[in-house]
């Protein structure tokens, strides 16, 4: 037998186990990591929808895993060194693409350590602050946040997060001198907030909505261009006076570079029939989210146009972390 014939038949055997091993995925349970403090956040919200869902249609266990700290790089970086086999995966969320910027050094490449499997939902973020604001609207608020520069403090789930990125954006659009305050995920920092340790926060909206409700926290707007379903009476930021002003939180799926390809299709696919189930589309629309679930390639095209689009943002703020 000649070295091509060699060659030949060992690439046949690689194909027909990875297959094989494609079609019995998965034979034990998966970890799912979620990079975030497990509580008011919404990738954390996701992920155990999504993990219960896969669950029930694979038979195996989708165990989230909450490993926060440094804005989402600990557990990003546990899925981006873990074997590439679809036993450990990612739900991440639009920190993913702000990280490359916003860090001088990461410990993995954002494109190439990890691939992505289908984006899950989008959602816009609140803004609320506690009682002890005297502010009723938008307008009102600049205009106390003006009177008082350096008087209120931000919350967000750590630098670069969503949250952060949201308050960084009213910060500069509104010429307005504000401090963030990071925390090891949204659930302290909404805790704080509702303390009134800290005055304001842009947090997703199932987390802020029961205490804006309790009258424990005052919504001013929300952050997308539309207002949303669940607070129809509830202005959009751009609406309230800062023209152009959008930021729409999202979340997706991503698993480790070198993943057999049959592994991520049935993945995307798994997902995506759950997020078209009547069940899931409701919920994800009570936490004020749509469903997504596109393909791993359109996915991928959308990770890579928004690396730049989050590294202007970055630049325009000032903001860097060594």
């Amino acid at each position: 037998m000649t070295i091509v014939c060699r060659a030949c038949m060992a690439l046949l055997v690689l194909i027909i186990a990875t297959a094989a091993s494609a079609q019995s995925y998965p034979d034990k349970s998966v970890r799912m990591v979620v990079p975030f403090a497990a509580g008011a956040g919404s990738n954390d919200i996701m992920a155990r929808l999504v993990a219960q869902k896969l669950s029930d249609a694979l038979g195996q266990q989708f165990v989230v895993d909450n490993r926060p700290g440094a804005s989402g790089i600990i557990g990003t970086d546990i899925v981006a060194k873990a074997p590439p086999d679809g036993y450990t995966v990612l739900m991440m969320s639009l920190t993913f693409t702000v990280n490359p910027s916003l860090f001088s050094k990461l410990p993995y490449d954002t494109v190439r350590d990890l691939i992505p499997v289908t984006m899950v939902a989008s959602a816009p973020l609140m803004l609320v602050v506690h009682p002890s604001v005297p502010a009723k609207s938008v307008t009102e608020f600049i205009a106390y946040a003006k009177a008082n520069p350096g008087k209120l403090n931000f919350g967000s789930g750590g630098p670069g997060t969503t949250p952060h990125l949201a308050g960084e954006m009213i910060k500069t659009m509104a010429g307005i001198q504000v401090t963030h305050i990071p925390y090891k995920g949204g659930a302290p920092a909404l805790t704080d907030l509702v303390a009134g340790q800290i005055q304001f926060m842009c947090e997703n909206i199932p987390g802020t909505l029961p205490f804006a409700k309790a009258g424990k926290l005052r919504a001013l707007a929300v952050t997308d261009l539309k207002r949303s379903p669940l607070l129809p009476e509830l202005p959009t930021l751009d609406e309230a006076g800062l023209k152009g002003y959008q930021i729409v939180g999202w979340n997706g799926l991503f698993v480790p570079a070198g993943t057999p390809q049959p592994i991520v299709n049935r993945l995307n696919a798994e997902v995506v029939k759950a997020l078209a189930l009547p069940d899931v589309k409701d919920r994800l629309a009570t936490l004020g989210a749509d469903a997504v679930g596109d393909t791993p390639q359109h996915f991928a095209v959308f990770i890579k146009a928004e690396i730049p689009k989050w590294a202007k943002v970055v630049k325009d703020a000032g903001l860097k972390i060594e």
